[in-house]
């Protein structure tokens, strides 16, 4: 059947550098290029579009945005043409830095594309085999074909942007001490290792990197060089490439940098890159791979593997490189039913798919989050790895379909990755992150899109995590009192360590921790001194803390770190929780704010004050940073990221002003309003008003202004011409409720392994079924935990989130 509309389909224009090309997945639900119906590319916004029949994603789009010329794509494994060529039946690899250069897919599988016209046929398109015989067409269908795939384009704008320069390598000076003999960069100066070796840019001295795990040995002589000269720069031989490419550290900023004059640099030395092949690991891959290597037991105590378990709301999240952390959160909320009815939509019945008014899915948060609900808890890719013997699954019981342990490949979240940490510092790299960071900060991404779209606002699931506190202070000398109530998401508590020796390895064992007592600790009083506007004189006050109302989902946040050498390292406190895994809250946990009798004191001087990030300032000064020098940090790096301004203070220890007391201007309180930060607010569905009157109350900082707006939704900000006092703030509604006793049973909790919560592994313990057992989820592997196992795992757990019973 010929096709009248050959003529329009040849005037469409290939994809641009600027374009993300969806051909490898659907970017509304999971089903990709590899099943039998493959994925409709659309040739004017190259969106992907399943063919499924009972969510006909690219019907969608097609009916929606009226693009009605499309790409099929399907790939197929190409048979082997040589016992020794790769093994196309098994899983996937998880991803490495080196094969975003060096993956060849059409090496291993064939691709079929077909020209389809929907107006044709506007139940499945019309296939046009012909069409390519048109050059236009033709030369469109190859464009497709030949760009970069969205997923790999976000993979390989994350590791652009994880390695930048820094004022110290577009600043080394280099002594002239000639060209350096091959043998003087053959082994360490101060020890016989002939690998793990940096080379000085500055000098040319040759030490040994420190020990790395995973059995890289080092003796730290490079570091050493830098404590003695304070020579910043060195560079890792063995990683050099003719290109330039090459391990980069600068030992101030303690963190790997780019060097964009590296060949001159090291032609000082009489080193030429041309003729240099690299013979080592980066330190990235040797870190991607020692945190792949973190592997949390998947045998029980007799040494049998566990049962991988398949069904719906037991599919696994392939890692993406440095991703366990993003994973394991998205396993817990969507194990919630608050997150399960607002995302997940049974089959057959799209509600946001026809309704969107975003052009890109792959740019609608909402849509996103129901194609992450539809992958984790339909279990439609909940299946044996390349097993099409897909056991059902009754109700809630989990199904064991095979006695040998057969994972799954899981699915990949790309597109949300690539959305969810667009703009950000931390989360757009592939780096390892904190699980409670991206916890945090995915709450605030839901909450920003509900209200810039008003519909979603009201069916916001994040409010299960809100809670309120109460700070009340009261003057020890005319005994007047304060109260100030805010909102929070995760109950952060302090675990003290308390060494009782070092096992037979040498490790540090600390003495255990009840978490009843940490939480206690956390609702205690302590003694300041205060200025107190009553008394006009500085006196001694109490500040105690409480919880002002309690939340439907309790989040525990185990704050086990401290600094060694000026590192934060994790220390492997355990926690003990009660027997039955329950909290319980009393009248005791709560506030009750001003009592009959009370005096309120007057209110603060009209001076106002610079605010600070109460939590962010709260976890540098317990890593031992003095209060000036962590206020100074977070002012300067925008009040919100302990560990962005944390960085800051590394590189402005030595500033002469360092510890000089913060002068308040005179105008905090009126400061000037950004026009760009008032549309940037006004985009998020806020008014001109309240978008100034927030700014204005946080000092001009965008985020906080969000946060701020989030914590006063009935402020019209009309009264724009006169700044409130934070401490005075017109009362809102408090999330969550007060009715004590309130008890709690643990549902999840997300562990780690590793010396920092920025490197090594972390997995989510979740109960599920009628009868709560236990199921891991380690990545894509999704088995039944031992019993046994989970007991000890729940003591070094990082997040804990309790249900409300």
């Amino acid at each position: 059947m010929s096709c009248p509309h050959i003529a329009q389909i040849a005037t469409l224009e290939q994809p641009r550098l600027s374009n993300s090309v969806h051909r490898e997945e659907c970017t509304q639900c999971f089903e990709n290029q590899d099943t039998v119906d493959g994925i409709d590319v659309c040739l004017k916004c190259f969106n992907g579009g399943c063919l499924d029949v009972e969510r006909h994603h690219a019907r969608t789009h097609v009916a929606r945005l009226n693009h009605p010329f499309t790409l099929n794509v399907k790939r197929r494994p190409k048979a082997r043409s040589s016992p020794h060529r790769g093994d196309f039946d098994q899983p996937p690899a998880k991803m490495t830095k080196l094969e975003i250069l060096e993956e060849r897919e059409e090496d291993k599988f064939d691709y079929i594309t077909t020209v389809k016209c929907w107006i044709c046929d506007t139940y499945k398109g019309l296939e046009l085999p012909d069409a390519t015989k048109n050059p236009k067409i033709a030369s469109l269908a190859e464009g497709v074909m030949l760009s970069m795939s969205s997923a790999r384009q976000s993979e390989v704008k994350a590791w652009e942007e994880e390695i930048t320069p820094c004022e110290h390598t577009l600043t080394i000076e280099q002594y002239d001490v000639g060209h350096i003999a091959a043998s003087g960069l053959a082994t360490c100066s101060a020890c016989d290792l002939k690998e793990n070796l940096w080379l000085c840019l500055t000098c040319g001295s040759l030490g040994c990197g420190r020990k790395q795990f995973g059995g890289l040995d080092g003796n730290g002589h490079g570091l050493d060089h830098y404590q003695q000269t304070k020579h910043a720069v060195s560079v890792k031989l063995g990683t050099i490439t003719p290109e330039g490419g090459a391990d980069i550290y600068c030992y101030v900023c303690n963190d790997a940098k780019l060097d964009l004059e590296l060949p001159t640099h090291l032609a000082t030395f009489g080193i030429n890159v041309q003729t240099l092949t690299k013979t080592e690991k980066s330190m990235t891959e040797l870190q991607i791979e020692q945190n792949l290597k973190y592997d949390f037991s998947l045998t029980d105590d007799d040494g049998k593997a566990l049962e991988p378990v398949f069904g719906p709301g037991l599919t696994g999240l392939a890692n993406l490189g440095n991703s366990c952390y993003m994973a394991s959160v998205l396993q817990t909320i969507f194990s919630l039913p608050k997150f399960q009815e607002r995302y997940f939509e049974p089959e057959g019945v799209p509600r946001h798919a026809g309704s969107c008014t975003m052009d890109l899915s792959a740019d609608c948060l909402e849509c996103q989050m129901h194609k992450l609900a539809d992958g984790l808890l339909s279990g439609r890719y909940s299946h044996p790895a390349h097993s099409s013997d897909i056991n059902a699954v009754q109700g809630d019981t989990l199904q064991h379909p095979s006695p040998t342990p057969v994972f799954q490949t899981g699915i990949k979240p790309t597109t949300f990755k690539a959305l969810v940490g667009k703009g950000h510092e931390e989360f757009a790299t592939m780096r390892q992150q904190d699980a409670e960071e991206f916890f945090t900060h995915l709450l605030t991404t839901l909450r920003r899109d509900g209200q810039k779209f008003k519909d979603r606002a009201q069916h916001d699931p994040t409010t299960v995590f809100s809670y309120g506190t109460e700070q009340r202070l009261q003057c020890t000398s005319c005994k007047k009192v304060s109260y100030k109530t805010d909102t929070a998401d995760v109950v952060s508590v302090a675990v003290p360590a308390t060494e009782k020796g070092k096992d037979a390895d040498g490790k540090t064992i600390y003495e255990d921790v009840k978490l009843t007592d940490c939480i206690n600790d956390l609702v205690g009083s302590e003694a300041l001194e205060y200025s107190c506007p009553s008394c006009a004189t500085k006196v001694q006050a109490v500040k105690g803390n409480k919880f002002a109302s309690l939340p439907e989902v309790l989040v525990v946040h185990a704050k086990k770190f401290q600094l060694v050498n000026w590192v934060p390292t994790k220390l492997d406190i355990p926690i003990v929780l009660p027997d039955n895994d329950e909290l319980i809250f009393t009248e005791a946990h709560l506030g009750k704010g001003l009592q009959a009798g009370e005096v309120e004191l007057p209110n603060e001087s009209p001076q106002p004050q610079l605010q600070f990030n109460e939590a962010a300032l709260s976890e540098l000064i317990q890593m031992g940073f003095p209060e000036v020098r962590c206020q100074k940090a977070l002012l300067a790096t925008g009040n919100s990221d302990s560990g962005v301004a944390m960085d800051w203070l590394f590189s402005h220890m030595d500033d002469p002003d360092i510890d000089t007391p913060i002068q308040t201007p005179s105008n905090v309180g009126n400061v000037g309003v950004d026009p760009g930060a008032v549309l940037l607010l006004a985009d998020m569905g806020f008014t001109d008003a309240q978008a100034k009157k927030a700014l204005r109350e946080t000092s001009g900082n965008t985020e906080r202004a969000v946060e701020w707006l989030f914590n006063h939704p009935d402020d019209s900000g009309n009264d724009e011409t006169t700044p409130t006092n934070a401490s005075v703030a017109l009362p809102t509604a408090l999330p969550g409720n007060k009715d004590v006793p309130a008890r709690y049973r643990l549902l999840a909790f997300v562990s780690h392994k590793g010396p920092s919560v920025h490197s090594g592994h972390y997995v989510a313990h979740v109960k599920k079924g009628d009868h709560g057992e236990w199921v891991l989820f380690n990545d894509e592997k999704v088995v039944k935990a031992d019993a046994e196992s989970v007991k000890d795992l729940k003591k070094y757990a990082y997040l804990y989130f309790f249900v409300r019973v």
